[in-house]
């Protein structure tokens, strides 16, 4: 039996959202709205995410000594993610800015701070919870190396799920962990570099070769494909009204991780995922925006 049914290993930033009328060109100033910050970073939106789904969560993370840092703590434990893998130190908490369009389309500039020191010694010191969860997911807002080591104390029967964000060159034993790798087409793009085709499906068959065990390439307002040794699959859109993008991602790839561990197939629970991330969208904010399961039923 696991104890957790999702363990994230990631990010925990502040966001600080400014609504714009349009996004700046460069050397241009535009004025936008009030300052709003929300909890938010890749991990913890992900686990936030997770939990308000009813799965049992954990997250591995670190934060500062701060207010920011307790913010974090605070959406994590009202959401219900057990926090005690979450470390405060060693750096201001991570910062992410925000800009967000008319049309909910973001711009995010990321100050990692105490993300950058969770370090590869936190991940070995935090054995008993990998030990204890059936999924565990990751991103790239932490160090590479410590992804790397989150892949080599994997235990025997835990899946590993990873949303390579932002996009660098990853070694061939993250690669090969990857059940599955989840990746948007800018993403995509950066991983394959010219070997990308013009179509998700080129993208799809191109990242298998690199050794993950699955793809699955979301493609926002088109819905998502699914792809593994046994071939690809559209995955349909579900339309509504967008309002904020941001941390529609994360609440797939939370949604996606959870009904994996839970025994749907590729298909099914990109499915899911899809309505959790189109429920999202429909609310400002990241982590305020995560449905529940109720919620993503009755969409």
């Amino acid at each position: 039996m696991y104890d957790y049914d999702l363990l994230v290993v990631g990010s925990a930033n502040a966001d600080l959202v400014i609504g714009v009328e349009r996004r700046p060109a460069a050397g241009e100033t535009v004025l936008g709205s009030d300052l709003a910050v929300h909890p938010g970073g890749k991990g913890a939106n992900q686990a936030v995410a997770a939990a308000r789904l009813g799965a049992r969560t954990a997250l591995l993370a670190r934060v500062g000594d701060d207010a920011h840092g307790r913010l974090l703590l605070d959406s994590q434990r009202a959401a219900g993610v057990d926090t005690a893998g979450v470390l405060a130190g060693g750096a201001p908490t991570g910062v992410a800015l925000i800009t967000v369009d008319p049309s909910g389309d973001n711009s995010i500039v990321v100050s990692p701070g105490a993300n950058g020191r969770l370090t590869p010694a936190d991940v070995r010191a935090a054995e008993k919870l990998l030990r204890a969860s059936r999924v565990v997911s990751a991103q790239l807002e932490i160090p590479l190396e410590t992804v790397v080591e989150t892949v080599r104390c994997l235990p025997s029967g835990s899946r590993f799920v990873l949303n390579p964000s932002p996009p660098v060159p990853l070694p061939a034993e993250v690669l090969a962990a990857c059940d599955p790798l989840i990746v948007n087409e800018h993403e995509a793009r950066v991983l394959l570099g010219e070997a990308a085709g013009p179509e998700p499906e080129d993208w799809a068959r191109a990242l298998l070769a690199l050794g993950p065990r699955s793809v699955v390439v979301t493609l926002g307002a088109a819905g998502a494909l699914v792809a593994d040794g046994g071939g690809s699959a559209r995955v349909a859109p579900v339309k509504v009204a967008a309002v904020d993008t941001t941390g529609a991602g994360d609440a797939f790839t939370a949604a996606l991780a959870w009904r994996l561990g839970a025994g749907a197939s590729l298909a099914e629970a990109a499915a899911y995922a899809a309505r959790v991330g189109a429920a999202a969208v429909t609310r400002e904010g990241a982590q305020v925006s995560f449905p529940t399961a109720e919620e993503v039923g009755a969409l």
